[in-house]
């Protein structure tokens, strides 16, 4: 036995990097298991992000009766925070704290929000129903608050969560620890649309409010776990506190040139031709092709999952020297079969072909991302990790928020006006205001195709080995 134990030690020395996943973002100031611990943080948003955009928008349009457009709304409800990540990202670059800490405290506060979102979250649905008050409003304000409290906690945590890997992590390692945390972000979208998907199998109110009341302890418990001892303490930023330098003169120097205004534009468009759908794909298998709450909650498993091999592809071609713009053009083609897939589902009557359009969805989803974040890593620098961290999630989570507050109103204006008869007998069908917003989603990816055209153009091939680096944050 002590034979084969040193066998198998002596061979993950020698091809660990090759075999065993993300041993390449390890290193001895920030060895794995310690990585590891810290990208607890993305499990907790991953779960966030199912629960929110999977499970409750269909239980809210299906089961309470609730208007897409309304529930749409409460889903965009971060947008309104996302553009400040950038902001976010520079105040926690030059924080002052009496501990000698930047990241902590805001990862902190990012949790409280968290916490306090999803714990007053199931009472707020129980007022929703209207049958304690007599009227909606107050679970709707409650809904309200409590979305806009995930969303604003999710967001800060990310920002702070990933600049702290960015200070821990070396200079050489720095990207590749960004890339494993964005997949521990899959990981837990994953994880918790299986177990989501398991415990709604047979529908309950009370099963729905213990998941939801269980989401806000594993969010707390994960990111305490997440941050305990991770950030050193730098006395000297008390004794010696970094010049305040105004966000607007620092984003004016990081836009300097063109590119990056460019790449964030590019990653916005993109962005938002594949995310309109993100609060309709489980109501539309739900409503329109008959799913039960666990088999739709699986559609969001599909779609990460898919993410997650286009890391493994995207491996492959750019360690071949492959251009990452058109890895992130073959994202797009991606999504056109994928959204003609997720349409045609409907006429073939077939649950299974919108379980493969959603996984194709997913797979496009990942290139682009992968492809657009390797031309614009060189945005990122030791002194703004923070600002350039979040002017990327901004203008994800912008677009994203966006996409999915006018694809939920696209669906109730198109839909009611098919049922009414205006559009012929032919559309009236409660799947007419779905597919409008698929069509318009595959325009946007032909747009996104032009705009990309001047930076395949422009961009340099990749000089060395694709790592996890080119995974985005």
């Amino acid at each position: 036995m002590r034979r084969l134990s040193a066998t198998a030690t002596a061979w993950l020395v020698k091809n660990g990097a090759a075999w065993v996943p993300f041993a390449d973002a390890a290193s001895e100031t920030l060895p794995l298991s310690r990585l590891l611990r810290l990208g607890l943080f993305q499990i907790t948003v991953g779960m966030s992000m199912t629960l929110l955009a999977g499970t409750l928008n269909r239980v809210m349009i299906v089961e309470l009766g609730s208007s897409a457009t309304w529930v749409a709304g409460m889903l965009a409800l971060p947008v309104l925070v996302a553009p400040f990540r950038a902001l976010i990202g520079h105040r926690s670059d030059l924080h002052r704290s009496a501990f000698g800490w930047r990241r902590v405290p805001y990862l902190w506060q990012g949790t409280l929000l968290q916490f306090g979102g999803l714990a007053i979250m199931p009472f707020a649905l129980l007022l929703l129903q209207g049958s304690h008050t007599g009227s909606m409003w107050p679970g709707r304000i409650g809904c309200v608050l409590a979305f806009l409290l995930v969303g604003v906690g999710s967001h800060t945590v990310q920002t702070a969560g990933l600049a702290l890997a960015g200070d821990l992590a070396p200079e050489k390692q720095r990207p590749r620890v960004v890339a494993l945390l964005y997949l521990m972000l899959l990981v837990g979208m994953v994880a918790s649309a299986l177990v989501v998907g398991a415990i709604l199998r047979d529908f309950t109110y009370y099963r729905l409010i213990a998941l939801i009341q269980g989401a806000a302890v594993v969010t707390a418990v994960f990111n305490i776990i997440a941050i305990w001892r991770q950030e050193p303490r730098d006395l000297t930023r008390v004794t010696n506190p970094p010049e305040p330098v105004p966000f607007r003169a620092a984003w004016a120097d990081f836009m300097r040139g063109g590119r990056t205004g460019r790449l964030l534009g590019v990653l916005g468009l993109g962005t938002f031709a594949f995310a309109a759908q993100d609060a309709l794909l489980e109501p539309y298998g739900g409503q329109v092709l008959g799913l039960g709450v666990g088999a739709t909650t699986m559609l969001t498993a599909l779609m990460a999952g898919g993410a997650i091999v286009a890391f493994a592809l995207a491996a492959k071609r750019l360690e071949g020297g492959g251009d990452p713009a058109r890895l992130a053009a073959m994202g797009l083609l991606a999504g056109v079969v994928g959204f003609s897939a997720v349409i045609f589902a409907y006429p073939l009557a077939s649950p299974m072909v919108l379980r493969v359009g959603t996984a194709i969805l997913g797979f496009g989803n990942g290139l682009f991302a992968v492809g657009t974040l390797i031309s614009a890593m060189a945005l990122d620098s030791a002194h703004r990790n923070g600002l350039a961290l979040g002017a990327w999630g901004a203008v994800q989570a912008t677009a994203a928020g966006l996409a999915v507050g006018l694809g939920g109103a696209m669906r109730d204006l198109v839909g009611s006006l098919a049922l009414d008869g205006r559009f012929g007998e032919a559309l009236q069908n409660p799947a007419a205001g779905y597919l409008a917003v698929y069509h318009v989603e595959l325009v946007c990816l032909f747009v996104a195709l032009a705009a990309l055209g001047p930076l395949v153009a422009a961009a340099p091939r990749s000089a060395e080995p694709f790592g996890l680096a080119e995974l985005p944050g």
